[in-house]
């Protein structure tokens, strides 16, 4: 059956685009390996959370870069 010959007569209306869309739990950025230099003590620190501490330090400066609090360096 072709989809010209589909009667939609009987579907429900389409719903609205909710305004604010969350990223799924299935949601994977890409990664990039880097080198980063940061603070021995910020290290411990953060290596004092458990095994999965780049997994928290990912989390820690994603949740900074999506709230914007931090300051923004000025263009020139």
């Amino acid at each position: 059956m072709p989809d010209s010959a589909i009667d939609y007569s009987g579907a429900p209306a389409l719903k609205s685009t909710p305004a604010h869309i969350e990223v799924g739990r299935f949601y994977r950025p890409i990664k990039q390996q880097i080198s980063l230099r940061v603070d021995a003590d910020v290290l411990a620190w953060f290596r004092a959370r458990g095994k999965r501490y780049q997994t928290y330090m990912n989390a820690t400066l994603r949740r900074e870069m999506q709230t914007g609090t931090g300051s923004k360096r000025k263009s020139g």
